[in-house]
Protein backbone atom coordinates (compact mmCIF):
# COMPACT_ATOMS: atom_id res chain seq x y z
CA UNK A 1 0.00 0.00 0.00
CA UNK A 2 1.19 3.24 -1.21
CA UNK A 3 1.76 5.76 1.69
CA UNK A 4 -0.88 8.97 1.66
CA UNK A 5 1.20 12.11 0.32
CA UNK A 6 1.69 14.95 2.73
CA UNK A 7 0.83 18.24 1.85
CA UNK A 8 2.66 19.04 -1.60
CA UNK A 9 3.56 15.29 -1.86
CA UNK A 10 6.24 15.50 1.28
CA UNK A 11 7.68 11.98 2.84
CA UNK A 12 10.50 12.57 5.57
CA UNK A 13 12.13 9.74 7.20
CA UNK A 14 12.54 9.99 10.60
CA UNK A 15 15.16 8.31 12.31
CA UNK A 16 15.16 7.22 16.21
CA UNK A 17 18.38 6.37 18.26
CA UNK A 18 18.53 5.64 21.90
CA UNK A 19 20.92 3.31 24.45
CA UNK A 20 20.60 0.31 27.23
CA UNK A 21 23.99 -0.35 29.31
CA UNK A 22 25.52 2.65 29.51
CA UNK A 23 26.39 2.57 33.25
CA UNK A 24 27.16 -0.84 34.47
CA UNK A 25 30.67 -2.34 34.17
CA UNK A 26 29.44 -6.07 33.08
CA UNK A 27 27.94 -6.77 29.96
CA UNK A 28 27.51 -5.20 26.43
CA UNK A 29 26.67 -1.18 25.68
CA UNK A 30 23.97 -1.55 22.92
CA UNK A 31 22.77 1.26 20.92
CA UNK A 32 19.64 1.17 18.49
CA UNK A 33 18.12 2.88 16.05
CA UNK A 34 14.50 2.94 13.95
CA UNK A 35 13.52 4.18 11.23
CA UNK A 36 10.17 5.21 9.83
CA UNK A 37 8.91 6.84 7.00
CA UNK A 38 6.21 9.72 7.25
CA UNK A 39 4.17 11.50 4.64
CA UNK A 40 4.09 14.72 5.89
CA UNK A 41 7.16 17.67 5.75
CA UNK A 42 10.12 17.73 7.94
CA UNK A 43 8.52 20.52 10.51
CA UNK A 44 5.27 18.42 10.66
CA UNK A 45 6.64 14.77 11.56
CA UNK A 46 6.47 15.40 15.50
CA UNK A 47 2.65 16.14 15.66
CA UNK A 48 1.93 13.68 12.64
CA UNK A 49 3.44 10.99 13.77
CA UNK A 50 2.05 11.49 17.74
CA UNK A 51 -1.06 11.78 16.11
CA UNK A 52 -0.89 8.34 14.03
CA UNK A 53 0.89 6.40 17.11
CA UNK A 54 -1.77 7.61 19.80
CA UNK A 55 -4.47 6.47 17.51
CA UNK A 56 -3.31 2.82 16.28
CA UNK A 57 -2.01 2.45 19.84
CA UNK A 58 -4.77 2.76 23.14
CA UNK A 59 -2.77 0.59 24.79
CA UNK A 60 0.91 1.56 25.63
CA UNK A 61 2.67 -0.39 23.51
CA UNK A 62 5.91 1.60 23.35
CA UNK A 63 8.10 4.11 25.99
CA UNK A 64 10.97 4.70 27.34
CA UNK A 65 12.39 1.22 28.37
CA UNK A 66 12.92 2.24 31.76
CA UNK A 67 9.08 2.92 32.91
CA UNK A 68 8.41 -0.45 30.71
CA UNK A 69 10.69 -2.73 32.10
CA UNK A 70 11.22 -3.28 35.71
CA UNK A 71 13.37 -6.25 36.62
CA UNK A 72 10.65 -7.72 39.22
CA UNK A 73 8.25 -7.51 36.54
CA UNK A 74 9.71 -9.58 33.90
CA UNK A 75 10.61 -9.05 30.10
CA UNK A 76 6.58 -9.60 28.90
CA UNK A 77 5.66 -5.81 28.25
CA UNK A 78 9.02 -5.28 26.84
CA UNK A 79 9.28 -8.24 24.39
CA UNK A 80 5.89 -7.12 23.26
CA UNK A 81 6.68 -3.76 22.20
CA UNK A 82 9.89 -4.71 20.36
CA UNK A 83 8.22 -7.88 18.98
CA UNK A 84 5.22 -6.16 17.63
CA UNK A 85 8.00 -3.36 16.06
CA UNK A 86 9.52 -6.06 14.18
CA UNK A 87 6.26 -7.40 12.84
CA UNK A 88 5.23 -4.03 11.51
CA UNK A 89 8.87 -3.83 9.95
CA UNK A 90 8.23 -6.60 7.80
CA UNK A 91 10.41 -9.10 9.49
CA UNK A 92 8.24 -12.90 10.50
CA UNK A 93 8.78 -13.38 14.35
CA UNK A 94 11.49 -14.71 15.62
CA UNK A 95 11.79 -18.05 16.91
CA UNK A 96 15.49 -18.15 18.29
CA UNK A 97 18.54 -15.44 19.08
CA UNK A 98 19.73 -16.15 15.15
CA UNK A 99 16.29 -14.84 13.83
CA UNK A 100 16.27 -11.55 16.01
CA UNK A 101 19.48 -11.08 15.33
CA UNK A 102 18.03 -10.69 11.61
CA UNK A 103 14.80 -9.21 12.82
CA UNK A 104 16.70 -6.36 14.50
CA UNK A 105 19.85 -6.50 12.35
CA UNK A 106 22.31 -7.17 15.64
CA UNK A 107 26.33 -6.63 14.89
CA UNK A 108 28.77 -6.72 17.25
CA UNK A 109 32.45 -7.08 16.71
CA UNK A 110 33.45 -10.01 18.25
CA UNK A 111 31.59 -12.34 20.56
CA UNK A 112 31.66 -12.65 24.27
CA UNK A 113 33.20 -15.54 26.57
CA UNK A 114 29.10 -16.47 26.74
CA UNK A 115 29.07 -16.47 23.24
CA UNK A 116 27.69 -19.77 22.72
CA UNK A 117 25.15 -19.36 25.83
CA UNK A 118 23.38 -16.67 24.06
CA UNK A 119 23.51 -18.25 20.96
CA UNK A 120 21.14 -20.97 23.03
CA UNK A 121 18.90 -18.59 24.52
CA UNK A 122 15.02 -19.38 23.97
CA UNK A 123 13.56 -16.17 22.01
CA UNK A 124 10.60 -14.88 22.85
CA UNK A 125 11.10 -15.76 26.40
CA UNK A 126 7.26 -15.53 26.86
CA UNK A 127 3.96 -15.93 25.29
CA UNK A 128 1.89 -13.62 24.33
CA UNK A 129 -1.71 -13.18 23.60
CA UNK A 130 -2.91 -11.78 21.60
CA UNK A 131 0.31 -12.75 19.28
CA UNK A 132 3.02 -10.22 18.17
CA UNK A 133 2.22 -10.40 14.99
CA UNK A 134 -1.48 -10.06 15.36
CA UNK A 135 -0.90 -6.75 16.94
CA UNK A 136 1.03 -5.22 14.61
CA UNK A 137 -1.56 -6.52 11.65
CA UNK A 138 -3.81 -3.84 13.68
CA UNK A 139 -1.58 -1.09 14.05
CA UNK A 140 0.05 -1.61 10.61
CA UNK A 141 -3.39 -0.41 8.97
CA UNK A 142 -3.76 2.38 11.60
CA UNK A 143 -0.30 3.66 10.75
CA UNK A 144 -0.56 2.90 6.95
CA UNK A 145 -4.01 4.82 6.76
CA UNK A 146 -1.95 7.78 8.30
CA UNK A 147 0.62 8.03 6.19
CA UNK A 148 3.39 6.50 8.56
CA UNK A 149 5.62 2.89 8.65
CA UNK A 150 7.86 1.07 10.35
CA UNK A 151 11.04 0.72 7.50
CA UNK A 152 13.99 -0.94 9.93
CA UNK A 153 15.20 -1.64 13.13
CA UNK A 154 19.41 -1.79 13.77
CA UNK A 155 21.33 -2.43 16.82
CA UNK A 156 24.95 -2.31 17.77
CA UNK A 157 26.37 -4.24 20.37
CA UNK A 158 29.51 -3.60 22.37
CA UNK A 159 30.94 -6.16 24.07
CA UNK A 160 33.24 -4.95 27.44
CA UNK A 161 36.82 -6.20 25.27
CA UNK A 162 35.81 -3.79 22.19
CA UNK A 163 34.91 -1.08 24.32
CA UNK A 164 38.48 -1.14 26.50
CA UNK A 165 40.08 -1.48 23.40
CA UNK A 166 38.16 1.92 22.79
CA UNK A 167 39.09 3.43 25.73
CA UNK A 168 42.66 2.43 24.93
CA UNK A 169 42.40 4.44 21.24
CA UNK A 170 41.78 7.26 23.27
CA UNK A 171 38.39 7.92 23.37
CA UNK A 172 36.13 8.66 26.42
CA UNK A 173 32.79 6.67 27.35
CA UNK A 174 30.75 9.63 25.78
CA UNK A 175 33.13 9.51 22.73
CA UNK A 176 32.29 5.58 22.24
CA UNK A 177 28.56 6.12 22.87
CA UNK A 178 28.03 9.16 20.53
CA UNK A 179 30.64 6.93 17.97
CA UNK A 180 28.42 4.18 17.50
CA UNK A 181 24.67 6.36 17.70
CA UNK A 182 26.35 8.24 14.99
CA UNK A 183 27.37 5.46 12.92
CA UNK A 184 23.96 3.33 13.45
CA UNK A 185 22.18 6.81 12.17
CA UNK A 186 24.25 7.37 9.09
CA UNK A 187 23.77 3.72 7.86
CA UNK A 188 20.17 4.02 7.44
CA UNK A 189 20.41 7.53 6.30
CA UNK A 190 22.70 6.24 3.63
CA UNK A 191 19.98 3.49 2.47
CA UNK A 192 17.43 6.51 1.93
CA UNK A 193 16.55 8.42 -1.35
CA UNK A 194 16.73 12.05 -1.63
CA UNK A 195 13.87 12.46 0.94
CA UNK A 196 14.62 14.98 3.76
CA UNK A 197 15.72 13.11 6.90
CA UNK A 198 14.90 14.27 10.80
CA UNK A 199 16.99 11.98 13.34
CA UNK A 200 15.92 12.03 17.02
CA UNK A 201 18.51 10.80 19.61
CA UNK A 202 18.22 10.85 23.16
CA UNK A 203 21.33 12.86 25.09
CA UNK A 204 24.52 11.51 25.42
CA UNK A 205 24.79 11.93 29.07
CA UNK A 206 26.22 15.71 30.12
CA UNK A 207 27.30 16.39 25.94
CA UNK A 208 26.17 19.58 24.41
CA UNK A 209 28.17 19.78 21.82
CA UNK A 210 28.13 17.49 18.76
CA UNK A 211 28.71 18.93 15.43
CA UNK A 212 32.22 17.17 14.91
CA UNK A 213 31.23 13.73 15.95
CA UNK A 214 28.00 14.32 13.58
CA UNK A 215 30.38 15.77 10.54
CA UNK A 216 32.77 12.41 10.74
CA UNK A 217 29.82 9.96 10.87
CA UNK A 218 28.38 11.47 8.01
CA UNK A 219 31.36 11.85 5.79
CA UNK A 220 32.39 14.93 6.47
CA UNK A 221 29.29 16.97 5.84
CA UNK A 222 29.07 20.67 6.97
CA UNK A 223 27.13 20.50 9.94
CA UNK A 224 25.90 23.59 11.20
CA UNK A 225 24.88 24.46 14.87
CA UNK A 226 21.09 25.28 15.30
CA UNK A 227 21.01 24.92 19.26
CA UNK A 228 23.29 24.34 22.23
CA UNK A 229 21.48 24.11 25.09
CA UNK A 230 21.60 22.17 28.76
CA UNK A 231 18.04 20.52 27.57
CA UNK A 232 18.50 20.18 23.61
CA UNK A 233 21.34 19.94 20.71
CA UNK A 234 20.03 20.86 16.80
CA UNK A 235 22.45 20.64 14.26
CA UNK A 236 21.40 20.82 10.56
CA UNK A 237 23.35 17.91 7.93
CA UNK A 238 24.11 19.94 4.73
CA UNK A 239 20.48 21.34 3.41
CA UNK A 240 18.46 18.37 3.92
CA UNK A 241 19.45 16.46 6.90
CA UNK A 242 18.77 17.48 10.77
CA UNK A 243 19.57 16.07 14.00
CA UNK A 244 18.37 16.73 17.66
CA UNK A 245 19.90 15.64 20.63
CA UNK A 246 17.43 16.21 23.86
CA UNK A 247 16.56 14.93 27.59
CA UNK A 248 14.02 12.66 27.55
CA UNK A 249 13.63 11.71 24.13
CA UNK A 250 12.48 8.73 24.77
CA UNK A 251 8.87 10.79 24.53
CA UNK A 252 9.76 10.55 20.67
CA UNK A 253 8.22 7.19 19.47
CA UNK A 254 11.02 6.28 17.11
CA UNK A 255 13.37 7.11 20.14
CA UNK A 256 11.19 4.88 22.11
CA UNK A 257 11.11 1.67 20.23
CA UNK A 258 14.98 1.96 20.01
CA UNK A 259 15.46 2.20 23.64
CA UNK A 260 12.98 -0.95 24.29
CA UNK A 261 14.77 -2.74 21.58
CA UNK A 262 18.51 -2.05 23.30
CA UNK A 263 17.60 -2.82 26.68
CA UNK A 264 15.88 -6.29 25.51
CA UNK A 265 19.00 -6.69 23.47
CA UNK A 266 21.12 -6.02 26.86
CA UNK A 267 18.66 -8.00 29.26
CA UNK A 268 18.86 -11.22 27.04
CA UNK A 269 22.77 -10.38 27.32
CA UNK A 270 22.67 -10.28 30.56
CA UNK A 271 20.64 -13.32 30.60
CA UNK A 272 22.99 -15.54 28.68
CA UNK A 273 26.08 -13.67 31.32
CA UNK A 274 24.58 -14.93 33.90
CA UNK A 275 23.64 -18.84 32.99
CA UNK A 276 26.75 -18.78 31.79
CA UNK A 277 28.99 -18.09 34.63
CA UNK A 278 26.94 -19.54 37.59
CA UNK A 279 27.72 -22.65 36.11
CA UNK A 280 30.98 -21.94 36.41
CA UNK A 281 30.63 -20.70 39.77
CA UNK A 282 28.64 -22.74 42.41
CA UNK A 283 26.30 -20.07 44.48
CA UNK A 284 27.25 -17.02 42.28
CA UNK A 285 24.45 -14.59 42.74
CA UNK A 286 23.00 -13.09 39.23
CA UNK A 287 24.14 -9.58 38.77
CA UNK A 288 22.48 -6.58 36.56
CA UNK A 289 25.91 -4.96 36.30
CA UNK A 290 25.59 -1.72 37.48
CA UNK A 291 28.77 -0.78 39.90
CA UNK A 292 28.25 -1.42 43.40
CA UNK A 293 26.78 -4.83 42.72
CA UNK A 294 29.14 -5.63 39.92
CA UNK A 295 32.09 -4.72 42.53
CA UNK A 296 30.68 -7.74 44.56
CA UNK A 297 30.14 -10.19 41.27
CA UNK A 298 34.06 -9.43 40.71
CA UNK A 299 34.95 -10.51 43.85
CA UNK A 300 32.68 -13.76 43.86
CA UNK A 301 33.97 -14.68 39.90
CA UNK A 302 37.55 -14.23 40.91
CA UNK A 303 38.34 -18.00 41.07
CA UNK A 304 35.70 -19.25 37.86
CA UNK A 305 37.71 -16.54 35.69
CA UNK A 306 40.43 -17.34 36.28
CA UNK A 307 40.07 -21.23 35.46
CA UNK A 308 38.50 -20.17 32.34
CA UNK A 309 41.61 -18.49 31.61
CA UNK A 310 40.20 -15.02 31.08
CA UNK A 311 41.29 -11.45 31.34
CA UNK A 312 39.65 -8.69 32.86
CA UNK A 313 39.26 -6.66 30.02
CA UNK A 314 36.85 -8.77 27.99
CA UNK A 315 34.49 -9.08 30.80
CA UNK A 316 34.86 -5.60 32.92
CA UNK A 317 34.43 -2.48 31.61
CA UNK A 318 36.87 0.36 32.82
CA UNK A 319 34.50 3.27 32.22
Amino acid sequence: MALRWGRGGDVTLVIGTDEAGYGPNLGPLVVAATAWQLAAAPEAVESVLAAAVAQACPLRMWGDSKAIYRGGAGLAPLERGVLVATSLAGVSEPTNWASLVSALGITMADPPPEGETLQAIRVPRHEHTPGCAALAAGIHGHLEARGVRLTALRCRVVQPAEFNAQLDRGLNKSDILSAVTLDLAAGLADKAGDEPIVIWCDRHGGRRRYAAQVSRAFGGALVSPLEETPTQSRYAIGSRRWIEFSVGGESRTPVAVASMAAKYVRELSMLAFNSFWAGRQANLAATAGYPVDASRWRGEAQAAVNREGLGWDTIWRRA
